[in-house]
């Protein structure tokens, strides 16, 4: 045994675990405790003396662990190839996608405390979109509202409710019914009893609310001299992972912050995703190194497209965007992007390049299930 890393999550959502063995025929059996913590077991040898072979049995099997804890086992199944047991359960196939081309636009908006206005804003810039041929339309995070703890109990609407409880959703429901397209709906604080969550909705043609995405993983931050921002103060995280069928193909959805975990975006791609698009809002400190770098690496890790959409960029306001919203293909490379000004990025997506590429560089098939594996354990869970 190697090493294992395994992630620890206080509800019975999907969690990600890495698993490293020696041999392809070995029985894993690791304990998932209810803290919402990550670990990492370094590397063991074995080769020492009982104590270390001790501590090992200690690590998988979860001593100690408690009455709370479940274990999980992992069985490399001889019959399967040693890159489908990279992935538990198997990867799905690649879905054939509804269409072969389409337009996607990135509407990169002001927002303003004003949130009529706001609301107002996007519905023009949707109708100018689907004017130029989109169909599929991707709003930024937070479009209805400034991005602040203090604005998102204010701004915050109950998107169950429907109608007046949550205009943003009423009007992204009837464009995407009146304009034939699907629409992405960046996101919006919502709320639901006493928590609020920051959340994605996702509109089919028919109007018919397809999905919703609530974010993951809370943007806590603290760069000294930089930048600090607390989301969890106001808001809950979400705690499910969101891939949809829509009328142009398979779309995992993930939330700014979402975009940093590569674990979301394989399980997203392990489930026949054919594009991310991730509505965001990164700053001054981190988007200039960042954004860009981590839309490359979950596309080609992924082999997947990958959109973002970010705010325009306010210089006076309490919290600045990078803007900077981007289209990434499955090769890494940057087919659209813009500055920070608003702006409608318009571009096309060929999901016949998700094949070549694929063919091109075949890391479906080049995985080692023998030496590691990711486990989504809510699909596990459900089978």
């Amino acid at each position: 045994m190697k090493a294992a890393l395994a992630f620890h999550h206080p509800s019975s959502i999907s969690r990600s675990i890495f698993f490293f063995s020696s041999s392809s025929s070995s029985s894993l059996s690791v304990s998932v405790s209810r803290s919402p913590i990550l670990k990492f077991y370094p590397k063991l040898n074995t080769n020492n003396n009982n104590k270390n072979l001790t501590h090992q049995n200690q690590i998988l099997h979860g001593s100690g662990s408690g009455s709370g804890s479940r274990s999980i086992r992992i069985m490399a199944s001889s019959s399967a190839s040693v890159a489908e047991q990279a992935r538990a359960p198997p990867a799905l196939p690649l879905p054939t996608p509804p269409v072969d081309k389409f337009k996607i636009a990135l509407c990169q908006i002001t927002v303003t405390p004003d949130k009529e206005r706001n609301i107002a804003h996007a519905r023009s810039k949707i109708q100018e979109a689907a004017a130029k041929g989109a169909k599929l339309v991707l709003l930024p995070e937070i479009w209805n509202s400034p991005y602040s703890n203090d604005c998102f109990p204010v701004y915050a609407e109950d998107i169950d409710a429907g109608g007046d409880a949550s205009p943003s959703t009423a009007m992204l429901s009837q464009l995407s019914r009146n304009l034939n397209i699907t629409i992405v709906g960046g996101s919006i604080p919502e709320r639901s009893g006493d928590r609020l969550f920051n959340t994605c909705c996702v509109f089919g043609t028919d109007g018919n609310l397809k999905a919703k995405h609530r974010k993951i993983h809370l943007f806590d931050i603290d760069i000294p001299g930089k930048i600090a921002f607390m989301e969890s103060k106001t808001l809950t995280a979400g705690e499910t992972p969101t891939i949809v069928d829509t009328e142009v193909g398979r779309i995992g959805i993930g939330i700014c912050y979402d975009l940093r975990f590569q674990e979301l975006a394989m399980i997203y791609a392990a489930r026949g995703a054919h594009l991310l698009c991730y509505p965001g809002a990164f700053n001054m400190t981190t988007g200039p190194l960042h954004w860009e770098l981590l839309q490359r690496a979950r596309a080609v890790d992924n082999q997947v497209y990958v959109a973002t959409c970010s705010p325009a960029r306010e210089a006076g306001a309490g919290y600045v965007a990078w803007g900077h919203s981007t289209l990434v293909g499955p090769f890494g490379e940057v087919l659209a992007t813009t500055e920070h000004e608003e702006a409608i990025i318009l571009a096309e997506i060929d999901y016949s390049l998700l094949e070549l590429r694929r063919t091109n560089l075949p890391l479906l098939k080049q995985r080692r299930g023998d030496l590691y594996q990711l486990v989504d354990v809510k699909r596990l869970n459900s089978q």
